[in-house]
């Protein structure tokens, strides 16, 4: 607390005046993160259209993009769960539930356009894959994970076609 009221300085005070605690601080500024991501994934979600394995191209190029900037350091919803580990309770993990589970249904949505069969569980495996991508990549600093991930992705896809 006191580095952020150094930062926006305001007296740790006056920020205790508009915040409760650091928690009900962290859990502000994520539920406004999770605005801008969903907005943006929104914005991402429009471009992915096509077959299903043109969206599975799609996200994971985006996916891959996305891990090329400066400085990348993967999702900032699971880093903090892992950070909150130990605490189950903690508002932050149920925004961060909720933000990811919403990403889910966004992109069980996109499938089910796409004509995608059990769509929704599709998805879920599917991001399982990215989130396995992202992990890997932030370890080995190697952005292929995000191409295996998509093949991986479409070849589940193509089995349960059949």
């Amino acid at each position: 607390m006191d580095e952020i009221a150094a930062a926006t300085r305001v007296t740790k005070r006056t920020l205790y005046n508009h915040f409760q605690s650091k928690d009900q601080l962290l859990a502000f500024v994520l539920e406004a993160q999770n605005e801008l991501a969903l907005a943006a994934f929104a914005t991402f979600g429009d471009k992915l259209s096509g077959s299903p394995a043109a969206i599975i191209d799609g996200l994971f190029r985006d996916l891959a993009v996305w891990a090329d900037r400066p400085r990348w350091a993967g999702s900032g919803f699971t880093r903090l769960v892992i950070e909150l580990a130990d605490l189950p309770g903690h508002p932050a993990r149920a925004i961060a539930r909720r933000h990811k589970a919403l990403l889910e249904t966004h992109l069980g949505d996109l499938l089910k356009r796409a004509g995608v069969r059990e769509a929704h569980r599709r998805a879920r495996e599917i991001w399982l894959l990215s989130e396995g991508a992202i992990s890997l990549m932030l370890v080995h600093g190697d952005r292929a994970y995000a191409a295996a991930a998509a093949d991986a992705a479409k070849r589940l896809l193509r089995s349960s076609s059949r």
